[in-house]
């Protein structure tokens, strides 16, 4: 089995882009509508990654973010942020919160790929 990934977004055009460029390239994705569900799942299950949308419903990405950082075990685990937002206020707020990398929406599969590669090697 690859490495495990948890998506989050709450468009399912996205989660469904991301579930099939990643699986493409081998690793096992799990999806979650917002960041209360990627949370459940989070302490139901171990996921090498994360890769999360920044504006959603019930707990946004910077919220997602700072809660999965207080959980044993996911102190340094990779978390990719996806968003429409590209100023850079947005991108320090992510930072702090303990995101590892950021893609600005829209995105091609090769970039994604190449960023997940990139903080997990």
């Amino acid at each position: 089995m690859g490495r495990r990934i948890l998506t989050v977004d709450d468009s399912p055009t996205v989660r469904t882009l991301l579930n099939s460029t990643l699986s493409d390239a081998g690793y096992d994705v799990a999806e979650a509508e917002n960041g209360e569900q990627a949370l459940r799942m989070i302490g139901e299950d171990q996921f090498d990654m994360l890769v999360t949308d920044l504006n959603m419903p019930k707990v946004d990405g910077i919220q997602l973010i700072e809660e999965v950082r207080k959980l044993p075990g996911n102190r340094f685990m990779p978390i990719i942020m996806l968003t429409t937002e590209s100023k850079d206020g947005v991108r320090q707020l992510g930072k702090r919160a303990g995101a590892s990398g950021w893609i600005v929406k829209p995105f091609r599969p090769e970039q994604v790929l190449g960023v997940v590669r990139m903080v997990m090697p």
